[in-house]
């Protein structure tokens, strides 16, 4: 009989940050395990639970008792298993044995490798309870724990200790013992809120009974919840709330039962940066801190409990008391940084190596404003306060605020050149050099900004990759990969007339002048980043033919890519797309066999009237797609490219191009090369070909 399985681990308070991923593993583990062996029924559900004491699920359509099934175990191939006398060869003899069959009962199969014998076994359907508490024990081995703990004088391990385990079938125990618990049917609820144990007669009760204990069992229910109150209070307050990636799911993690209240902190810290405050409320209590109409600080932040009561002073002033040693903290680096001085500390970034082979941070400094300073003459801008903007970039490292929280490298430096009166546009270009810091950030605004946050990807990836240290596979210790994509987004997005081999190679130079050894690095880079580009576009929702024929030029306008992209888009609606993109590419592969030298076509060589009109078409065309190109009129350029298509049909159909006679050979090589060059002008639309 199907019914549903609830199963259900309590244990100590599980690590907030990965709780939701712990469950979820858990759960697609368990219930993938039913499924491959047969106990699930193809409709079956699997609902996983994450409270901060417990990892729990449920799972629909569950067998009591699998189904007898047929087991197939492949053995040897026919060819090496019988001798010339057709009788079983002893690797034939050996696999018959272990699967415990006779000659006579093998079966042959066959795939595309060929013919192979195979045995058949009828294998019994086995009870739930001989398979399920194992399935649970290997699933938990299975998650992603990076640390395990043993309690008590048990040898077991886990994240955390367990106390109790549920295994139900409908409203049957499932027999079993995991991680030294016997199976049962009794949990707990809240640990202050609920008294006694809970006794869950079947799955569909759980939440509920959960729930009259004062858990909410759901992680998704429970932070809906969250959010709700945190909306309503806000509301109540005339506010709105700072978001922070990841906050609210780690309170759900933290609590069971939230619910959540006010608290306030004297106005006289609002003195000190507003992100200051914020961030060491998020990081360090994980209040939600709150906003006024105009996105300004107020001095009321809601703190999630995991107690309700009647009354919340206590919680309220208790908290009230702890935060207020951390503002105080904040305000102190603040005025010790502001008294100390900012600017005068840029000398003492010669004595914090940035990297062994790439100098001090004072060396950087001078890179970053030697490059900044390129770049931003290029764009037209203020090359003076580009370079000052690089050399004073890395300053706020040296702050005791930036010290205390890295994550305000930049925006502190703002704050602090600011308070000494340097230009809102240098301080603006400091604290924005570092975007984009992740996916989906805000660009950095204005050419000086640009300049510098460009200064200091490209740096660090010119520097990392000529001495060696290159991302590989799923590691990435200095952030390469976001360096190249956040070059990339500055360069189209903005967009800025720049190029990037030449950008590259700046950076490249700025790091030799002082004397820094550097193996070949322009090209992998190059490579390196149009790679990054190519997955930055495809995940844009571009196609992978058009991505691959604006790529395949190797552009390194990098703010050109997405009229390319768009005209050979356009070019695809074209009736004669196909035909060209085929035609392109038969080209390609001719002149790859032919002499890289090829003359240009000589009209006195011409013997065919289909080469004579190709020649005239390509004649009439190769003007008006230079003038297209030059103009950055991509899909105008191909609109031109596609009216050759009559004159290429003829061609192929009427003209033998690798004929004997070397001259005319040449000369028809080098009319296809006039061609291809044109056809390849914004794209190699040879991509596009079926």
């Amino acid at each position: 009989m199907n019914d549903t399985v609830l199963i259900e681990l309590r244990t100590e308070e599980l690590p907030p940050k990965s709780l939701r991923q712990l469950a979820e593993a858990f759960a697609d583990a368990v219930h993938a395990a039913l499924k491959g062996q047969q106990f699930t029924a193809d409709d079956s559900v699997c609902t996983p639970y994450a409270t901060p004491r417990r990892l729990a699920m449920t799972i629909t359509g569950v067998a009591a008792r699998q189904p007898d099934r047929v087991l197939e175990r492949k053995g040897p191939a026919v060819g090496g298993a019988l001798d010339a006398a057709g009788k079983p060869t002893q690797a034939l003899e050996g696999f018959m044995r272990s699967a415990g069959v006779s000659f006579e009962q093998l079966h042959r199969a066959a795939d595309g490798k060929g013919e192979y014998f195979v045995a058949r076994l009828e294998k019994k359907g086995e009870n739930l309870d001989v398979h399920l508490a194992e399935i649970v024990a290997q699933a938990l081995k299975k998650l992603p724990i990076p640390k395990v703990m043993r309690w008590g004088d048990s040898e077991h391990q886990f994240v955390r200790p367990v106390h109790s385990l549920i295994l139900l079938h409908g409203d049957t125990i499932v027999a079993g013992n995991v991680l030294g618990l016997r199976s049962g049917r009794s949990t707990l609820g809240h640990r202050f809120l609920s008294t006694g144990e809970i006794v869950v007669g079947n799955p569909a009760e759980y939440a509920a009974k959960l729930a009259a204990g004062k858990v909410i069992a759901s992680f998704a229910e429970r932070r809906a919840t969250v959010a709700a109150q945190l909306d309503a209070a806000a509301k109540r307050l005339d506010a709105s709330i700072n978001p922070a990636a990841g906050l609210l799911d780690e309170v759900t993690a933290l609590v069971e039962w939230p619910v959540v209240y006010a608290g306030e902190f004297e106005a006289e810290y609002l003195e000190v940066p507003q992100e200051c405050l914020i961030l060491t409320m998020q990081q360090n209590q994980k209040y939600f801190p709150l906003l006024d109409a105009n996105g300004k600080l107020l001095n009321r932040f809601l703190i999630v409990s995991n107690m309700q009561v009647d009354d919340p002073g206590a919680i309220i002033s208790g908290n009230e008391r702890v935060v207020r040693p951390r503002l105080a903290d904040a305000r102190f680096f603040f005025n010790q940084d502001r008294k100390n001085g900012f600017t005068t500390r840029a000398g003492r970034l010669g004595e914090v190596v940035y990297h062994n082979k790439l100098g001090s941070l004072g060396d950087r400094a001078q890179r970053l404003g030697r490059i900044a300073r390129s770049i931003a003459e290029k764009l037209g801008a203020d090359g003076q306060v580009a370079e000052a903007v690089g050399q004073l970039a890395k300053v706020d490292l040296l702050t005791d605020m930036v010290g205390e929280f890295p994550e305000l490298q930049g925006t502190m430096g703002r704050y602090y050149l600011l308070h000494e009166g340097h230009p809102p546009e240098l301080a603006d270009a400091v604290e924005q050099h570092y975007r984009p810091r992740f996916a989906g950030d805000a660009l950095p605004q204005g050419n000086i900004a640009c300049a510098a946050a460009l200064a200091d990807k490209l740096d660090a990836l010119v520097g990392f990759f000529g001495v060696g240290q290159l991302p590989t596979g799923d590691k990435d210790p200095f952030g390469l990969r976001r360096a190249a994509l956040g070059v990339l987004r500055i360069l189209m997005e903005t967009p800025l007339p720049l190029d990037l081999a030449e950008l590259i190679g700046q950076a490249s130079q700025a790091l030799s002048a002082q004397g820094i050894k550097l193996e070949a690095v322009e090209q992998p880079l190059l490579a390196f980043m149009l790679d990054r580009l190519r997955g930055m576009l495809r995940d844009a929702g571009h196609s992978i033919d058009v991505v691959e024929a604006v790529l395949a030029q190797q552009p390194t306008r990098i703010d050109r890519v997405p009229a390319r992209l768009a005209a050979v888009r356009e070019f695809q609606r074209l009736p004669e797309s196909l035909a060209l993109a085929a035609a392109n590419k038969r080209i390609g592969n001719l002149l790859k066999k032919a002499d890289a030298r090829l003359p240009e076509p000589d009209v006195a060589l011409l013997e065919e009237d289909a080469e004579k009109a190709l020649f005239e078409r390509v004649l009439l065309i190769a003007p008006l797609v230079r003038s297209h190109v030059a103009n950055e009129d991509y899909a105008d350029a191909l609109k031109v490219l596609a009216s050759v298509r009559a004159e290429v049909d003829r061609f192929f159909a009427e003209v033998m191009v690798n004929v004997p006679e070397p001259l005319l050979r040449g000369n028809r090589l080098g009319l296809l090369k006039a061609l291809f060059d044109q056809l390849n002008a914004v794209a190699d639309i040879s991509k596009l070909a079926v």
